[in-house]
């Protein structure tokens, strides 16, 4: 995405370096971007449609597990449609008078992208309705009997909104969105090819057998196989030669404590905590995160998901259950009586 056509007016709380790693091998249009046919291909068919009325693009939401490229298909569709971008994230809106500053600056058929709009103040949602129905907000100003509403036209613009917990959004506010796309977790393959396009861009020499190697353990997520590449890479530069082989890979993915499933430090003690010290549960997550010093979103929306993936965790009424085939993979058994809910 060029330069001069996308503003970000808060990034997520990352390391500027790393954001700045990720959006250099970030794809810039639909034909680049990999993975996710059944989302692109109805994407590509409302960009199409829109193109030929000469509209924006409807309001979208796309929803799924973090670092599955909602980022990036937003401004996929901002390059495609040949628009402006302006980028925030809904605990950074905090009053109406900062989202009418936001949106009377679009230009027409410009894009707002909110990442985490689940987090969105409800205020602020009511002012959103207008908008995005009407292209128009009202605004009150003033208090008591004085206070005079003012109603602010706005030039036609597309809402794209990203977000880990849909369920979490308020029905008024998700049945205003005209697209809705789920992401799903990457397939191996893809996740390799991904791997490829980053090494390529970064000028990275990678055997084939450690493309494989990476994208083994990166729990089936784009993000975190960039992520790894680079601590791989890093590892290779210092250690040896440079070039990754699947034994420079190997190496470096066990000092990263990165296992063979993907599973880093904190997911084993997750797994550990419930086997060991509530039996392999059913345990409440709230005891968990107090056990590991988690918090619970952070255990819900990072964690837990690709656990819950790869048949490690079940989530029950009771609470969280270790399954027999994480105890297997951690070497242990749960303390007392057999689980009967395993």
């Amino acid at each position: 995405m060029d330069e001069d056509i996308v503003e970000n007016i808060e990034l997520e709380e990352n390391d500027p370096e790393e954001e700045r790693f990720l959006n250099d091998l970030r794809p810039k249009t639909v034909k680049d971007y990999i993975g996710q046919e059944h989302v692109v291909g109805n994407i590509i068919i409302g960009l199409e449609a829109a193109k030929k009325r000469s509209e924006p693009i409807e309001h979208t939401i796309l929803h799924g597990p973090p670092g599955l490229g909602k980022t990036t298909l937003a401004h996929i569709i901002a390059n495609e449609m040949g628009t402006q971008i302006r980028v925030t994230s809904g605990p950074a809106i905090e009053r109406a008078g900062d989202l009418a500053s936001i949106l009377t600056n679009l230009e027409e058929g410009g894009i707002l992208f909110i990442d985490e709009i689940h987090r969105l103040n409800r205020n602020i949602e009511e002012v959103l309705y207008p908008a995005m129905e009407d292209f128009a907000i009202d605004l009150i100003l003033g208090k008591g009997p004085s206070a005079k509403t003012m109603r602010i036209d706005l030039p036609r613009f597309t809402l794209i909104g990203a977000t880990t917990r849909v369920g979490s959004l308020s029905s008024p506010l998700r049945d205003r969105f005209g697209l809705a796309f789920r992401l799903d977790y990457y397939a191996e393959k893809d996740l390799e090819k991904i791997i490829k396009r980053s090494a390529k861009t970064l000028k990275i020499q990678v055997d084939e057998d450690a493309v494989s190697e990476i994208a083994k353990r990166a729990r089936k997520t784009p993000r975190i196989a960039n992520k790894i590449l680079k601590r791989v890479r890093d590892y290779a530069q210092v250690k040896h030669q440079g070039k990754i082989s699947k034994k420079i890979a190997k190496e470096a993915l066990s000092s990263l404590e990165i296992d063979e499933l993907g599973l880093d430090r904190v997911d084993r003690e997750y797994l550990s905590t419930i086997i060991e010290k509530f039996s392999g549960g059913p345990v409440g997550v709230e005891t968990i995160s107090a056990a590991i010093s988690e918090d619970r979103e952070t255990i819900e929306d990072v964690i837990e998901p690709y656990l819950i993936q790869i048949g490690f965790l079940n989530r029950t009424r009771q609470g969280r259950v270790a399954t027999e085939a994480a105890c297997g993979h951690m070497g242990m058994e749960t303390k007392g009586q057999d689980q009967k809910l395993l």
